[in-house]
């Protein structure tokens, strides 16, 4: 009966801590590890040594937007025998983060996507295929900027403006929609931060969307071009 007991328990404790591990290993997997990143970026450095210039990415269409063009591929770094293992942020090993390289053919910075914005675009992609499939042009709202318009919610069957926790400020920043169909974050928010924040040199006509790379570990992922224009955010076709 005492040996009944000792297995009950020692089965409750397995079961609980199965559980929680789990839970525990998922929260870690969502923030952004320092350490993690420092390792992808040597191991990134000594392959492009060892491949004369190549970067260890994924094939990707030529019109890919510039952030999520340069995916690391981690199966050739371990087969190079640059990382033993996929680090646990990285979405193939569990993780919630997409590495990805910035400027890889002079000097190759790793960054990071936060998928759960991809999501979040994911599932207004959704509905808004569902309105395309019985419309001709898509819910435009209200124009911002040239080729650049709110959504019309209401119509999407939204109950409020789309919108998606910003990963450099965690701030909610708007979702919106190009002339093209497709949707975008708009990043003016936290790029006004950053332009009050740091000191730079970027003028009208620069691409300022490399300000937030540059304090950050993250990508503005779909996002669209933004320049300065007095001393203001502004998309770069106004």
């Amino acid at each position: 009966m005492k040996q009944k007991s000792i297995f009950i328990l020692v089965l409750i404790t397995f079961i609980l801590t199965g559980c929680m591990y789990p839970k525990e290993e998922l929260a870690q997997n969502q923030v952004p590890n320092e350490i993690q990143l420092e390792m992808v970026q040597s191991a990134v450095e000594k392959y492009k040594e060892e491949t004369n210039g190549l970067v260890p990415i994924k094939t990707k269409d030529s019109d890919t937007p510039i952030f999520q063009k340069y995916l690391i591929d981690f199966s050739l770094l371990k087969e190079n025998q640059l990382l033993t293992e996929i680090p646990s942020t990285a979405y193939e090993n569990g993780g919630v983060y997409q590495y990805t390289i910035v400027d890889p053919e002079d000097n190759p910075q790793v960054k990071l996507i936060d998928l759960r914005t991809t999501e979040a675009i994911r599932k207004i992609n959704v509905h808004l295929d569902h309105y395309r499939s019985k419309h001709i042009y898509p819910p435009f709202d209200k124009k911002i900027s040239p080729g650049v318009y709110t959504l019309n919610y209401e119509k999407l069957g939204l109950d409020a403006p789309p919108s998606v926790i910003s990963p450099f400020s965690q701030e909610s920043l708007p979702i919106i929609i190009g002339s093209d169909g497709q949707l975008y974050i708009d990043y003016r928010k936290d790029l006004q931060e950053a332009l009050n924040e740091y000191k730079h040199n970027y003028k009208e006509g620069d691409d300022i969307r490399f300000l937030l790379v540059e304090h950050s570990p993250f990508v503005p992922a779909y996002s669209l071009p933004y320049t300065v224009k007095n001393k203001e955010p502004v998309f770069l076709n106004e």
